[in-house]
């Protein structure tokens, strides 16, 4: 193989679509639009939502309850998880959690939750902890520290 031999693969380049250009082009005289009507015309295109001068959807459908825009969202892990990716005696903070990648991104905090079991003694900061998160940190002989408290 050259560099000279290189092709694109059958069918993936298409020329582009010259609409106007005539009627030996077979998109002349309404360019592919159609006779009249909304869409045959220039100008600013329909919003996607739009339904014609109907009455929308979103308009139509009854709204419920409410929006708790008060409501914290944790970045959750659980101690199983702590025991499996940290070494023994290290400290865990919610910067370690995500440079690791155990969580996404931070949001409102750290919550560590008492899913699986832990051995090792860690330091464990984080903003929120589960009753039973708490109490196996401890048992193993870690430390928790809430953080913001």
């Amino acid at each position: 193989m050259r560099l000279h031999t290189l092709k694109p693969a059958p069918g993936s380049r298409r020329r582009r679509k010259r609409v106007g250009r005539g009627a030996g082009s077979g998109h002349g005289q309404t360019s592919g639009r159609g006779d009249k009507g909304q869409k045959a015309r220039s100008g600013p295109r329909l919003r996607p939502w739009f339904e014609g001068g109907q009455m929308p959807l979103t308009r139509r459908l009854p709204k419920r309850g409410f929006t708790n825009v008060f409501r914290k969202t944790y970045a959750l892990i659980n101690v199983g998880t702590l025991e499996k990716r940290f070494e023994a005696g290290s400290e865990v903070t919610p910067q370690a959690l995500l440079e690791r990648g155990l969580i996404a991104a931070l949001r409102d905090g750290v919550k560590v939750l008492g899913e699986g079991d832990i051995t090792k003694a860690l330091t464990v900061q984080a903003h929120r902890f589960s009753k039973s998160a708490a109490e196996k940190i401890a048992a193993a002989g870690g430390k928790v520290v809430v953080i913001g408290a």
